[in-house]
């Protein structure tokens, strides 16, 4: 077959549309021959009408290969191609199909325009009325090509010329608006019109002046006023540009949205839609002057990742009456989303309103989880023609929907579930011969996608929403494999390294709003602070980026020195608030924290995972004395652990399932006698629990991993497929179609966990999936970047088959196995530019190159 290269990437980015690096670094993958391995590269890089190649490379990269030419400057679009050399090929591959990337306004300099707001007067504690902007200009001449430039303070959506430009939802999204703002960069060239236009924009409150957190929540937390900041640029076909930027001479008045919060709904009154409000010539005489607002854009940056969009919709599967006779609508999916409305033969000022929850109770909506959520939609009715209405600036997390005032058509076919989140590329499937198993796995890719809504948070539906670290930081292992999260988690990394304190404390959530007196004031916490170490150093492991490290370097070593100060002389993180081992089953509903396993035990073993990896991470950037000194500081602190938890005999204190997960999954145990002895009691717990899960946020992720390092195998399996709770597989049969935050949050007999803090879309416990991935279907990175890949799959559990599948930087990567009369067949495909290494149960490790390979294990040689 001959050699092809796909288009390259650039960076992250999914659309490099408005790219905010200078540099960016490029990617591509080849489809070869079995065994190729590319030798040298040759880039070659067009800007306008100069081209530029890159001398011949000899190198086997092809994952974010340094830039081959000069810095970008703002707003230029470049095209970039590459060929490839085999190590044995004389003529290099064609060149690629052309890939183009443009540049956004890199310089605080470029930008010319201002934040407007409306100029009236409002109540800061309301939920205030959003406000239309919008203002006419002229084109006198043709237009060539046009770029919009748009961030606000609080949420928008623009429209020109009474057409909606862009698809996002929820921009620009949640960051720590006073140190990062997000701007989008969109092509309006077709938008744009000789002679009269308009601009539009609808703003809402979002996250920066919306109703956010606990006890109520808080409003204004980054300011009391939302605004537009919007720059339009007009290349003409005679070379001449023109620039607009909102001024003093926008226009504000009040489009057909009462109110709108993320957690209260949307209340929609289609009568007080101002018709062509965004076209030309529409009259705004009466509409309210605009004042400016002040905002610094060297704080504005473009994105790493890319926009929360609708990515699926689902038809509901049921309507059904309440036993109270309220009409009841099911999509058979928790999920995060919206619903969108086929309307008709309303009567003017009909109201419809629809109230979202996850589950039901005693068969009606089972709100209690909501706390103080009301999420509830409106719309009223302007009795004209039929309608579409689908809520704007608010999302939901919800199964069903309690349907009031409707009299319009079938529900059933008029109601769509429209699915919102972060629209990350897919890269992972995994599957087994075991039904159970499949929907749990389909249950966490449910939880990642409701719960990766421009930053990761903890539970979609109630008054909460936030970028928890610990639970990110347990679930990044499978996040990266199901889909690719790069670009995403490395921006919300920047804001962890910007919200974390001066002596190194990362907050419990980020970015950082009020938490009552549970949360306020920050303070360091083991499993949650270690995000700022551990999941840079999996997003270099799973996606072969230097630059994370190197970005999140200065944050991970406060983190590690802020342990190292707390501990002391003794190494030992004994002090302080520590949630430990979070949500362990046996934890009273009403203090999750309330573990097994000694919170302190918890706390000095992670100060010693996280203090070897920072060592990595110094090797891999090349700073040689810190690497030293941390490497000593782990071991100091691994001692100190076994001194204080382990006793001679391999016993450890709490005697619990988390604490010897902890003890083998980071290698705290100082003797193999001792870890041999560890594992023999973890299984014995096990055991005695019958199968069933007594592991919280800190042990959930590890305690599979923990009885397969010491070769139980089995036992781990009879965790995994345990049906009565708690177990990954009770919210399985109780109909669960995502993860639940606690094992119980729904009990046997369907009512509703008591506790204060109940979620059924919750991503946390689903980070099992990770070792499903490594040791059920056998795929896993060998080398940063799945640069080499092991193949180790590890049967049990009564499957006869699975199989597993990863988008890689160099191309899908899969595995599929099936045990038929006792004998193993497994197939394995490795892409070009990566290495394997299959591992097979009672065999010598084998090395492959890339191609699909096959091997076959007879029952006697198992």
């Amino acid at each position: 077959m001959p050699t092809t290269v796909s288009p390259v990437s650039f960076e992250h980015h999914r659309e490099p549309l408005g790219i905010g690096e200078r540099r960016p670094r490029l990617s591509w993958k080849t489809r070869a021959e079995p065994g190729w391995v590319q030798q040298r590269y040759e880039i070659e890089v067009v800007r306008g009408t100069d081209t530029w190649s890159s001398v011949v490379v000899t190198s086997p990269e092809s994952v974010l290969v340094p830039w081959p030419a000069g810095d970008l400057p703002s707003r230029t679009a470049v095209t970039v191609r590459v060929r490839v050399w085999g190590a044995d090929d004389v003529e290099p591959s064609a060149w690629s199909p052309a890939a183009t990337a443009e540049t956004g306004l890199l310089d605080p300099t470029d930008w010319t325009a201002r934040a407007v707001a409306p100029k009236w007067d409002e109540d800061p504690e309301a939920l205030r009325r959003p406000p239309l902007l919008r203002r006419g200009f002229p084109l006198e001449k043709p237009v060539r090509e046009a770029r919009l430039y748009v961030t606000a303070h609080g949420l928008y959506e623009v429209e020109i010329n009474g057409q909606r430009i862009g698809n996002e939802a929820l921009a620009p999204g949640w960051t720590v608006y006073g140190r990062r703002l997000r701007y989008a960069t969109y092509d309006v060239s077709d938008a744009l019109v000789p002679g009269s236009n308009a601009i539009g924009a609808w703003l809402a409150d979002g996250w920066y002046r919306g109703r956010l957190g606990f006890h109520g929540g808080y409003p204004n937390l980054y300011g009391s006023d939302i605004a537009l900041l919007a720059q339009l640029h007009i290349a003409h076909d005679d070379g001449s540009t023109t620039v607009l930027g909102t001024d003093e001479t926008w226009r504000a008045g009040f489009g057909p949205i009462l109110s709108t919060g993320l957690y209260e709904g949307e209340h929609y009154d289609a009568r007080e839609m101002p018709a062509g409000w965004s076209a030309p010539g529409f009259d705004d005489a009466a509409w309210t002057p605009v004042r400016v607002m002040p905002r610094d854009p060297a704080t504005l940056v473009a994105p790493d990742g890319p926009p929360v969009r609708c990515t699926e919709e689902l038809p509901p599967v049921a309507v059904t009456t309440s036993p109270s006779g309220k009409t009841l609508v099911d999509f058979g999916q928790n999920l995060v989303g919206r619903l969108r409305l086929r309307l008709s033969g309303l009567a003017r000022g009909q109201e419809i309103r629809l109230r979202h929850a996850e589950v039901l109770e005693d068969g009606e909506l089972g709100t209690r989880p909501l706390r103080g959520a009301a999420a509830t939609d409106a719309y009223i009715a302007a009795g004209d023609d039929d309608a579409e209405w689908e809520p704007r600036f608010t999302i939901h997390g919800f199964r069903y929907a309690e349907l009031t005032g409707w009299t319009g058509e079938d529900p059933m076919t008029a109601i769509t579930a429209r699915v919102y989140h972060t629209d990350m590329e897919r890269t992972g499937w995994f599957e087994t011969s075991h039904d159970g198993v499949n929907r749990l796995h389909e249950n966490v890719r449910w939880s990642m996608r409701g719960n990766f809504v421009d930053i990761p948070t903890d539970c979609p539906q109630r008054d909460e929403r936030l970028g928890w670290t610990g639970d990110l930081q347990v679930f990044a292992p499978t996040a990266t494999f199901l889909y690719d999260c790069s670009g995403m988690l490395g921006s919300w990394l920047k804001d962890v390294a910007a919200e974390q304190l001066e002596d190194g404390t990362v907050p419990w959530y980020v970015p950082v709003i009020p938490g009552g007196e549970e949360w306020t004031p920050i303070q360091p916490g083991a499993v949650w602070g270690d995000v700022a170490v551990l999941t840079p150093w999996k997003l270099y492991e799973r996606f072969g980026d230097t630059g994370v490290l190197a970005a999140q370097y200065t944050s991970a070593k406060a983190w590690v020195d802020l342990m190292a100060a707390r501990a002391g002389d003794s190494y030992l993180w004994n002090t302080g608030m520590q949630l430990g081992d979070w949500l362990d089953p046996a934890a009273p509903p009403h203090d999750p924290a309330d573990a097994t396993t000694d919170r302190y035990l918890v706390s000095t073993a992670y100060f010693a995972w996280s203090t070897q990896h920072l060592a990595e991470i110094a090797s891999v950037l090349g700073h040689t004395a810190d690497e030293l000194q941390y490497r000593e500081l782990a071991r100091k602190v691994r001692d100190a652990f076994a001194c204080e938890f382990i006793s001679p005999s391999g016993r450890v204190v709490s005697d619990a399932q988390t604490a010897y997960a902890l003890v083998l999954a980071f290698g705290l145990a100082p003797t193999e006698e001792q870890r041999r002895r560890g594992g023999e009691r973890l299984a014995e717990l096990v055991g005695h629990a019958g199968n069933r899960i007594a592991t919280g946020f800190a042990g959930t992720p590890l305690v599979t991993d923990a009885l397969t390092s010491v070769g139980d195998v089995e036992t781990a399996y009879a965790l995994l497929l345990e049906e009565e709770c708690p177990s990954w597989l009770y919210a399985v049969g109780q109909g669960a179609t995502t993860i639940w935050e606690r094992w119980d949050s729904m009990l046997p007999d369907g009512s509703i966990n008591p506790g204060n803090m109940t979620s059924f879309n919750h991503y946390a416990l689903g980070a099992v999936a990770d070792w499903m991935h490594r040791v059920v279907a056998g795929l896993a990175p060998a080398a940063p970047g799945y640069r080499s890949i092991l193949f180790r799959p590890r049967p049990g559990g009564g499957l006869t088959s699975a199989s597993a599948r990863h988008e890689t930087p160099y191309g899908s990567a899969s595995i599929t196995w099936t045990l038929e009369a006792g004998n193993l067949s497994v197939e394995v495909t490795v892409p070009t530019g990566s290495t394997g290494v299959v591992d097979l149960p009672g065999r010598a490790p084998v090395s492959v190159g890339s191609g699909t390979h096959t091997f076959v294990q007879l029952a006697a040689a198992r």
